[in-house]
């Protein structure tokens, strides 16, 4: 059986400290915690758990942070969380046999990060992150923002999911402000966070900015796939907000001269042609988004509905508009078995229901 530091770094977090080291006290040999400023009660509730915990001034670096905690970690491997993580008791289960079973020639486990989850909590949005990593063994953490320690050695795909549940909304212009501050100081943005702060700044309505970003990094020759992928989206929706609609769709185009098409891909272009009522090739779109299918261990981020409710809903519309009441009826019930309580949905109900003849003002799927 292997052994296990919980390594973790915090700041005013007394409101939810408490749920993530109280399951995750039966797993961790040993906790350590580095609090970077707590004006609350935080490093209180730390002691509460573990003797481990140790002030570290914050710097404007996550990455120092985390390599300030993970250095002290005494246990064969070392796990990190957020304070705002959430584990189930059934990932529980699985982590513990995880720590029983685990081949100790494994470098690094990866787990699932849910971060999205819809009006029903359930998971809308994840991708595989590194998880529990082999101590001792040089790995480190990097980027001021939007750390991460790249994989290598023998990587282990687990299905155990991490939940990230915020109870309240941090300081929406923290990273914002940490990569402005790299750039003031002259530091170059390495592909992988050209692409990062990109996203924040299209999070900041900064669109002619985040676009002339996103153009950059695709053009870097060292960019993640993934990454880049992705940034074709982000590229599109900064030109749907700049009314550009044509480079909109072109950027969206320009993703499957980088890899096969990806579901998310797939549905905003359905998205543009249901917009222009071309419902027959919006209806082939939304097609390609269900044969799709995710390869979820490549690290991308995977929005689920885009790999069935999104698809089978917008169907239903495209086959409606097309005159194929049957064939949308269909796609209806495919999405009401996922979602029957979305909004969407139960408008749909009631116009399939009046389109029967229950009533006769139907005005067609939402």
């Amino acid at each position: 059986m292997i052994t296990i530091s919980l390594c973790m770094i915090v700041k005013n977090e007394e409101a939810v400290l408490p749920r993530i080291l109280e399951p995750m006290k039966t797993v961790a040999d040993e906790i350590l915690i580095a609090d970077t400023g707590s004006t609350d009660q935080t490093k209180a509730l730390a002691l509460q758990y573990t003797p481990l915990v140790f002030d570290f001034p914050w710097v404007q670096d996550f990455s120092a942070a985390r390599n300030f905690i993970c250095s002290k970690a005494s246990m064969d491997y070392w796990m990190w969380l957020d304070a705002d993580d959430v584990i189930s008791p059934r990932w529980l289960a699985e982590l513990l046999t995880l720590k029983h079973t685990l081949n100790p020639s494994t470098d690094m486990v990866m787990m699932k990060y849910v971060t999205n989850f819809d009006e029903k909590n359930k998971p809308v949005f994840s991708y595989y992150r590194e998880r529990l990593i082999k101590n001792r063994c040089g790995y480190r953490w990097s980027g001021k923002v939007h750390e991460a320690v790249t994989p290598s050695g023998t990587v282990l795909h687990s299905p155990i999911e991490i939940e990230h549940r915020k109870l309240t909304a941090g300081d929406p212009d923290r990273n914002l402000n940490i990569y402005e501050m790299m750039l003031q100081n002259g530091e170059i943005l390495e592909p992988r966070h050209q692409f990062y702060y990109g996203r924040e700044l299209y999070y900041h309505k900064r669109y002619e900015e985040a676009a002339r970003i996103f153009i950059a990094f695709l053009k870097e020759p060292g960019g993640w796939i993934e990454n880049q992928i992705d940034a074709c989206m982000q590229l599109s929706y900064c030109y749907d907000q700049l009314g550009r609609e044509e480079e909109s769709i072109h950027a969206l185009f320009h993703s499957f001269s980088l890899d096969i098409p990806r579901a998310e891909i797939c549905c905003e272009i359905g998205r543009h042609l249901l917009n222009r009522q071309l419902y027959r090739l919006a209806a082939y779109w939304y097609q390609q988004a269900i044969a799709a299918k995710p390869d979820e261990t490549a690290g991308s981020f995977v929005r689920q509905d885009c790999h069935d409710y999104i698809p089978y809903i917008q169907l239903c519309v495209c086959y409606d508009r097309l005159g194929n009441h049957q064939k949308a009826w269909e796609y209806h019930l495919r999405s009401m078995v996922l979602k029957p309580y979305a909004r969407e949905v139960r408008a749909n109900q009631r116009y399939f229901e009046k389109l029967l003849g229950i009533t006769s003002d139907a005005s067609g799927p939402a």
